[in-house]
């Protein structure tokens, strides 16, 4: 129980992003500048291999040599939550312990997605994992397909390993959840000022600090409408097309990571590259990752 106390303090957690050389494979010196990055902008922990790191797109070596790589590197500066979630219950429960014996310090689970089983199913998915360690359990019905509701969680957060939710069904349902005493982290960027602050979420796990992890700092440490308000562009731009790929290709355009994309995964346009040169552009060049902005160069743009 200890432990998990010490992982409820975590208020800003960055789902990192995961760059890849030239030819494919994960570049772990551009992994780790983007993790020091987040360390100097005062982030909390890092989910390793989430939907943003494109765990869907590893296999399971590579995505458990990336979270003991950052577990061993990283661990005792940051929170280290391995995504060792998946459809088949069997696959996240072996996966799971590979990452407790690798030295994460938390697990990110999911119930089944698109094999959608019954409530008793996801219930026994959840209890299933849970029973291996601590973990964040994450309700994202736009992806699953199927809706996390209290009348599941309410009864899971009496676990001993339950931390709390990663939860993207909105502040209503968030500001339920902490009245009930479960920790709340927000899934959604443009929410997660107000649900801190309003709805007394835990904080945020959160794409767009990647690229402003500072500026994500202020907004969780004191209420800022107006920055908030100024952010929320450049928030929605990072969602113009289903994430990962507007963060990819901001890091891309900012230098930070190699012009390479995972199929199915492929740049935003032209235009929609320029809407986010300007939403950049207007910030300091402290206050992002990488230096400033520009199109990425289709000659050495790199589809793998």
């Amino acid at each position: 129980m200890e432990n998990i106390q010490k992982i409820k303090k975590a208020s800003l957690i960055t789902a990192i992003k995961t760059p890849y050389t030239m030819n494919g494979e994960i570049d772990l010196d551009s992994y780790d500048q983007l993790v020091e990055a987040q360390i100097a902008g005062g982030v909390d922990g890092i989910v390793v291999g989430g939907t943003t790191g494109e765990g869907q797109l590893m296999n399971w070596e590579e995505h458990l040599m990336l979270i003991a790589h950052s577990a061993n590197k990283f661990g005792d500066r940051l929170l280290i939550i391995g995504n060792t979630g998946s459809n088949n219950t069997r696959e996240a429960i072996k996966a799971t312990e590979y990452g407790f014996a690798s030295g994460m310090h938390c697990a990110l689970q999911i119930n089944p997605y698109y094999g959608k089983t019954s409530t008793p199913g996801v219930v026994a998915h959840l209890n299933k994992v849970l029973d291996v360690g601590p973990a964040f359990i994450y309700n994202v019905p736009g992806r699953t397909g199927q809706d996390l509701t209290p009348d599941i969680i309410e009864p899971l957060s009496q676990h001993q390993h339950f931390v709390g939710m990663k939860e993207c069904a909105g502040d209503a349902r968030i500001a339920h959840y902490e009245a009930k005493g479960i920790a709340c982290w927000s899934g959604n960027d443009d929410q997660a000022h107000d649900s801190r602050h309003h709805s007394q979420s835990h904080g945020v796990i959160s794409v767009a600090s990647n690229l402003i992890p500072g500026l994500f700092r202020q907004l969780m440490d004191e209420p800022n409408a107006e920055l908030n308000q100024s952010l929320q562009p450049l928030m929605d731009w990072l969602f113009c097309e289903p994430n990962p790929i507007a963060i990819n290709t901001a890091l891309i355009m900012t230098g930070k990571v190699n012009p390479v994309f995972r199929l199915p995964y492929v740049p935003l346009s032209k235009s929609q590259q320029q809407q986010g040169i300007a939403l950049i552009s207007a910030l300091k060049e402290s206050d992002y990752v990488g230096h400033a902005p520009k199109l990425i160069d289709e000659t050495l743009l790199k589809l793998c």
